[in-house]
């Protein structure tokens, strides 16, 4: 089993469109099953291709692997002599306790690789073109719906309903038919609120309804479409990596002054 392979098994899941993670072996302390320049394909679900080292060393690499895939972000991670079970980061390295026999020590790279982020844009508005258009400039495959009846978005992608008014309930509906990712919709609170209980009320799951994100789009102060596209799309790729805002706290009312009172007989209660 070569790396040729591991390079065509990586390749099969890259074009399916699936995560993996490519496992590499940088250094080895003898006793130890795997030696350097080892590779591996490895899903959240094990390795698929490959050879990393044997069966107390693979619980570490897929949490590491299953981390990576979470994030999108390399890791350095060493497995070592020590109590099972156990981790700390040095230096930017995870390091594994290993209670196997071998008693050696193993350093990984593991790089994940992630499916081409997929956004569908529903809507044939100016925001609409102004957003597809500029998607595909920071890595996005976008696909333009104009016509929701036309065609149900691929599952898994994320989605904006830029109709602005026009047929929002049917961009809408395609768009939670698609099941998506995430699912922004362009429109103020009041409006959004008011289309999600009627969608609710037809009979979409409640769930997923209350889940879209409207108003979508980060405060910018856009006004024009291609600066309303760039606030959306910021928050797009902000809920992508995981680095979406905390919710901006509810401001507590200040109370209102009130207003001067007669003094009788010297106190403010009318006591004498």
């Amino acid at each position: 089993m070569g790396s040729f392979d591991v390079l065509v098994s990586a390749q099969r899941l890259q074009a399916q469109q699936q995560p993996f993670a490519l496992v590499s072996v940088l250094r080895v302390q003898a006793p130890a099953s795997a030696k350097a320049g080892d590779k591996a394909v490895v899903t959240a679900d094990g390795i698929v291709q490959g050879w990393i080292g044997g069966g107390c060393a693979q619980p570490a690499v897929l949490k590491t692997v299953r981390a990576a895939l979470a994030d999108g972000r390399a890791r350095l991670m060493r497995i070592a002599p020590a109590e099972e079970g156990t981790m700390r980061e040095l230096d930017e390295v995870l390091e594994f306790g290993m209670a196997c026999h071998s008693g050696g020590t193993l350093e990984l790279f593991v790089d994940p690789v992630l499916p081409v982020a997929r956004l569908v844009v529903i809507g044939d508005t100016p925001l609409a073109a102004a957003l597809a258009t500029l998607a595909p400039h920071v890595g996005w495959t976008t696909d333009h719906v104009v016509d929701e009846n036309a065609a149900t978005p691929a599952p898994g992608a994320f989605v904006v309903v830029a109709t602005q008014g026009r047929r929002d309930l049917q961009g809408l509906r395609a768009a939670l038919a698609a099941q998506a990712q995430k699912l922004f919709f362009v429109a103020s609170a009041r409006k959004a609120a008011v289309l999600k209980a009627a969608l609710i009320e037809a009979g979409e799951d409640a769930a997923a309804v209350n889940a879209i994100v409207a108003p979508a789009g980060q405060p910018i102060g856009a006004q024009t479409p291609e600066e309303i596209a760039l606030s959306v799309l910021a928050a797009v790729v902000a809920a992508r990596r995981g680095a979406e805002p905390a919710p901006a706290p509810v401001a507590k009312a200040k109370p209102l002054p009130l207003p001067d009172m007669p003094v009788i007989g010297g106190s403010c209660c009318g006591g004498g």
